[in-house]
Parts: structure tokens; C-alpha cells; sequence
């Protein structure tokens, strides 16, 4: 019998995130509670972070609200937004940076192994850069494994991507 396999993934689409970004702003803008605040947000594609900076912890929260929930709209999961604590910026502003998860980091890949593991199937899961191979003859066994770690609940965004 053939194996079958998977991988499992944490991406997100950056895109869907500067689609996200752009409509809050926008959102923002047209907000007569925010309009005064001056808020700013900004998407850094390669160092993968935005920065939000506003006159207020108010204005912060309302924007993150906002932020967020053109991120769910548009599909990209909120698990992928890592606030930092708030800082102080120029003239008595705050600056907010959310930092956005991509890849799975070795420590995360090694939990999922571990989940799999202890699954007790005849699976194999191995680490692949930023990415946890899952193979095994059964493709039960396979959903089996997709269950478990949908029911997991990570800190981090997981997606099954190279079903075979």
C-alpha cells in the first residue's frame, strides 16, 4: 500500500493582511470617534510586523479592534497577530508593534510531533524547516491526525497543505 502524507503549516497570506490593513485605515479614517487621534498603522511585508502609532490607549484598542476584525473577514486567522506591549513614541503618542506569525518555529514543531506521537498510530511525523511532515499508510489514520491537532488549539495558525 502506497503512504499518504501532509504537512502541516502556519502561513498567512500578505496579501489578504495589506487588504486588511489598508481597509482599517480606511475605516479609521472614517471614524468620527478616531478621526482626531491622527492614528497610523503601517505594514512592514518583510520584516513581517505592523506598527500602529495614535494619541491614545483608546484610540489603540479601537484600532486593533478594527485590525482585527478586517482580519477575520478576509480570512487571515487572528492566531497570526502577536501583540507587544505598548510603548511610548514622540510627542505623548503610543505605539503599538503586532508582530505576524509565519513558519512554525522548532519548539512548536517539536509539540506537534509529540501530539502525534502519543496518538499511538503508525504515523510518521517529522520536522522540515518550517513545516512538520506527517506520512502513514492509513488515510484514516491521517484524518485521525488532522482531528487531533485542529482539537489542540495551538498558539499559532495551523493549516494542512500536500495532501497525498
Amino acid at each position: 500500500m502506497a503512504k499518504s502524507s501532509f504537512d502541516i503549516v502556519s502561513e498567512i497570506d500578505m496579501q489578504e493582511v495589506d487588504n486588511a490593513v489598508n481597509q482599517a485605515i480606511k475605516e479609521i479614517r472614517q471614524r468620527y470617534d478616531l478621526k482626531a487621534s491622527n492614528t497610523e498603522i503601517e505594514l512592514n511585508k518583510n520584516d513581517k510586523f505592523i506598527s500602529i502609532t495614535t494619541k491614545d490607549d483608546y484610540s489603540r484598542k479601537a484600532s486593533i479592534d478594527i485590525l482585527e476584525s478586517k482580519f477575520f473577514k478576509r480570512g487571515v486567522p487572528l492566531k497570526a497577530m502577536k501583540m507587544n506591549e505598548p510603548e511610548p513614541a514622540a510627542s505623548g503618542r503610543i505605539k503599538q508593534k503586532i508582530d505576524l506569525l509565519s513558519g512554525i518555529s522548532k519548539e512548536n514543531a517539536k509539540k506537534i510531533t509529540k501530539l502525534v506521537k502519543d496518538l499511538k498510530l503508525k504515523i510518521n511525523a517529522q520536522i522540515m524547516d518550517e513545516r512538520v511532515r506527517v506520512q502513514g499508510n492509513s488515510k484514516d489514520d491521517l484524518q485521525t491526525v488532522i482531528q487531533a491537532v485542529k482539537e489542540a488549539d495551538f498558539p499559532f495558525p495551523t493549516q494542512f497543505v500536500n495532501y497525498k
